[in-house]
């Protein structure tokens, strides 16, 4: 099908751009993620975190968004999904929409009205480089299962937003946060226990995290199946000078020593030390702790919820929202465990902020405590 964006240039494949991306697999996705927190973790002693995504799949048709919010232990979730018709780069789904106002540097993010009570319009600016990730790259028996680039980018945020009539202020000195952009051939996750077969892993652990300081930031993506030995690390330092001017360094080796919180619940840091070796200069260690907030990204389709998995064709347009309760047991069993918990982080006496996703599955060999909950 033939749209008005067609008439624009960027073509990557002899197909217009509501299909065909990656050799017509229907499982290429596009994907914008953001989230953002109060630098203090709290907004007059509430724990928050908002998290709000986009996915692309031109070879479904389909685009869907969410949008949430964790207050305290409250989570509010609004989810919505459109076919991408006469206009596949329109960057949204109903109320909710995403514009990069200058690439690299300022993001615009906008939700509506709507019957989720939750609306904002967020600017997201760009204070360090974006790290571009190693390609992903998985395949098994002869079977690509992942091929997929990302960029990660720290911020700050400006602008407000509003829930049930409580409108924040949002700035660029008290709020900070993260996005990323991926592309490619995404592996499909199926952990909803209301469409099974579910998923099951064991012997991994994995963690993406982010965190960023005054002058300092470092993007950290590592995945084991043996402690200490890597089969995916993509590790970036980025240092401002006195000057302004940033660096970089590829970290060449990650070790960690986490601990765990006692939750009943699922699986959750309560503390923890990542050091970075590098080919060149001194080591760093972060120290990080868990903070309050967490965003479990099951409200965002992550997995799967209620039977709904993303790049679902959901007809024209289709929405819903709902409210979770954080401390109740069959919704936390529900939201299992991949979330973007705030944590505070500390590096050579600086205090920063940032994000940390995390999962270990059955029988790797570190971490015994949390994996009798699901790893994802």
């Amino acid at each position: 099908m033939m749209s008005a964006q067609d008439d624009l240039i960027g073509h990557q494949a002899p197909a217009p751009f509501a299909q065909r991306a990656g050799q017509g697999d229907p499982r290429f996705t596009e994907r914008y993620w953001y989230t953002l927190h109060p630098v203090t973790g709290t907004v007059d002693g509430v724990p928050m975190i908002l998290d709000i995504g986009m996915g692309y799949y031109p070879n479904k048709g389909v685009m869907d968004v969410f949008a949430g919010i964790t207050v305290g232990r409250r989570q509010h979730n609004f989810r919505a999904s459109r076919a991408l018709g006469a206009t596949p780069l329109e960057a949204g789904a109903g109320p909710l929409r995403f514009e990069v106002m200058e690439g690299m540097k300022r993001h615009r993010l906008t939700l509506t009205d709507n019957a989720s009570g939750f609306r904002f319009a967020l600017d997201f600016e760009a204070s360090f480089p974006a790290a571009q990730e190693k390609q992903n790259f998985r395949e098994r028996k002869g079977v690509v299962e992942e091929d997929m680039v990302r960029i990660s980018q720290f911020g700050r945020w400006r602008g407000w937003f509003d829930l049930g009539g409580q409108r924040h202020e949002v700035t660029p000195q008290t709020w900070w946060g993260q996005r990323d952009h991926s592309w490619g051939i995404r592996s499909e996750m199926r952990t909803d226990e209301a469409a099974p077969p579910v998923q099951q892993h064991s012997g991994f652990f994995w963690t993406w995290s982010m965190f960023q300081f005054e002058d300092l930031g470092f993007s950290i993506f590592l995945k084991e199946r043996e402690p200490g030995k890597p089969h995916y690390l993509s590790a970036t330092e980025f240092v401002r000078g006195a000057d302004g001017r940033m660096a970089h360094r590829e970290a060449i080796s990650v070790m960690h020593e986490l601990e765990w919180a006692d939750d009943p619940l699922g699986q959750t840091i309560s503390a923890g030390t990542f050091t970075l070796q590098f080919a060149e200069g001194p080591p760093r260690t972060v120290r990080m702790e868990g903070l309050e907030a967490r965003f479990y990204l099951k409200g965002g389709l992550y997995g799967g919820f209620q039977g709904w998995n993303h790049g679902d064709p959901k007809g024209d347009y289709h929405a819903e929202h709902d409210v979770w309760d954080l401390d109740d047991p069959a919704t936390r069993a529900a939201a299992r465990t991949l979330g973007d918990h705030v944590v505070r982080a500390t590096c050579e006496g600086r205090t920063g902020i940032g994000i940390s996703e995390y999962g270990v599955a059955q029988g790797y060999a570190r971490y015994p405590g949390p994996q009798q909950h699901p790893a994802l």
